[in-house]
């Protein structure tokens, strides 16, 4: 678990430039996508018993076109977070300019909520509400539940591509070097790459290691196996 410290100066730099929710989620999706689906495409069309050849021209394909779907659908995604975010900033401008009132019983609430009574909500109330972009941005937490750092969608649409990209080629690079039993150094270097990811989501959260990257590997292994069960239909 990372610490952080707490002189007045590093509070003061971190609690007025927040890193916002960052770009684990977009490389953490776009890693574990780009693993298991080339690794399913792999799976399924080796259990057809097509050719190296083909098995390379459809994993590329899917690790370009599908890579880009992928960070075109983040970045739309995003973008419609980060609009809406400001539709909802222009209502609460347009309520504090025509219902000032109202907006500042909206504060108090909030502010009492948070355990605030008596003078003391009174004066952090007015104190709030005497600047205005203060007053919107608790209007935006407290209300709508947003966080106080905008999105950026061009760039979870990069962290997204580049996982996807990176992750995507691992089951490929078997047969792109003409390795002897290709596909059965792709399943494991794939099945280490999954668990590798699992491994390093745990830097995050408060599961070990181990358990993480056992559960990303199984995700992963259960999605390529049903593929490969399903390409084996096709072997004829």
């Amino acid at each position: 678990m990372q610490d952080h410290g707490h002189s007045k100066e590093e509070i003061a730099r971190r609690i007025g430039a927040p890193p916002g929710r960052g770009y684990l989620r977009d490389v953490v999706y776009g890693a574990i996508d780009g693993s298991v689906t080339t690794f399913a495409i792999v799976a399924g069309v080796a259990g057809a018993g097509l050719s190296p050849f083909i098995i390379v021209a459809l994993g590329l394909a899917n690790v370009l076109a599908d890579g880009f779907s992928m960070a075109a659908s983040n970045f739309s995604g995003t973008k419609a977070e980060l609009d809406d975010m400001q539709r909802l900033r222009k209502i609460e401008e347009r309520h504090i300019a025509h219902y000032p009132d109202g907006e500042r019983q909206e504060v108090r609430e909030i502010l009492a909520q948070k355990g605030l009574s008596g003078p003391v909500l009174e004066e952090a109330s007015e104190a709030i509400c005497s600047d205005r972009e203060n007053w919107i941005q608790l209007m935006m937490e407290g209300e709508y539940g947003l966080a106080g750092v905008d999105p950026h969608p061009m760039r979870a649409a990069v962290a997204t591509f580049a996982a996807f990209l990176v992750a995507g080629m691992v089951p490929l690079m078997p047969f792109i070097l003409g390795v002897e039993g290709a596909f059965t150094v792709s399943i494991w270097v794939t099945g280490a790459s999954f668990f590798t990811i699992g491994a390093l989501k745990s830097r995050w959260s408060l599961s070990p290691w181990w358990r993480s990257g056992l559960e990303t590997l199984a995700i992963g292994g259960v999605a390529a196996g049903m593929a490969y069960v399903v390409g084996t239909l096709f072997n004829v």
